[in-house]
């Protein structure tokens, strides 16, 4: 199987990703308990864990982007070994 996107592309997506899921799950965690830093003003969201169920469907999201992009950034690595020559 050949890949889609390029070596950098795959690889910076992977780290993004990674990235992403910690922060995001971080701040998930937080809406689900209620964090008076986050549900405590006035402007701020009353219902917390509807907003973590909206920041981990997110998280999957980037689980999928995370996937995907490992799987390119490994099929690239394999056809290096391979010795395929890069244009």
């Amino acid at each position: 199987m050949k890949p889609i996107v390029s070596a950098v592309q795959a690889w910076s997506c992977f780290v993004l990703s990674a990235f992403a899921i910690v922060i995001l799950g971080a701040l998930g965690f937080l809406f689900k308990n209620n964090h008076p830093e986050l549900v405590g003003g006035e402007d701020d969201p009353e219902d917390g864990p509807a907003v973590a169920a909206t920041v981990f469907t997110a998280v999957f999201i980037y689980a999928g982007f995370l996937v995907f992009c490992g799987i390119q950034g490994l099929l690239h690595l394999r056809e290096n070994r391979r010795g395929a020559i890069a244009l």
